[in-house]
């Protein structure tokens, strides 16, 4: 059973910072690449970043880009998300999710992901 654990959200003012972190475990998770999204309230749960496990890939929305970036640290299985010059569209709840597959196909897309944690709120005050 694989178990993701997101942590770090909170309420921030316009221009700030916050670090995410998604704690995975259950299983291993070398070559599987792991995602963020994040959900606005009345919105489709949307594509933020991606990172594959070993190769190191990273992939990120067009709205983040230069902004957010994200990392992952294998020997302890997590997953971060660093978030900077955060605007109150970034205002949602982010979920860290893992690929089902070992390809690198889909990265942005929802459906390609099988195992989602819980979801932090994050609010960008203006």
């Amino acid at each position: 059973q694989v178990q993701l654990i997101e942590s770090g959200g909170g309420l921030v003012q316009s221009g700030g910072s916050l670090r995410l972190s998604c704690a995975a475990s259950g299983r291993t998770f070398s070559d599987y690449a792991m995602g963020w999204f994040r959900q606005a309230p009345g919105k489709e749960r949307e594509f933020v970043a991606a990172i594959t496990w070993t190769a190191g890939v990273t992939t990120y929305a067009d709205s983040v880009k230069g902004r957010f970036t994200i990392s992952r640290n294998n020997a302890k299985n997590t997953v971060s998300l660093q978030m900077n010059n955060l605007k109150p569209e970034d205002t949602a709840i982010y979920y860290c999710a893992v690929k089902t597959s070992k390809t690198i196909a889909g990265l942005s897309s929802t459906g390609a992901y099988g195992s989602w944690g819980q979801g932090t709120q994050v609010t960008v005050s203006s």
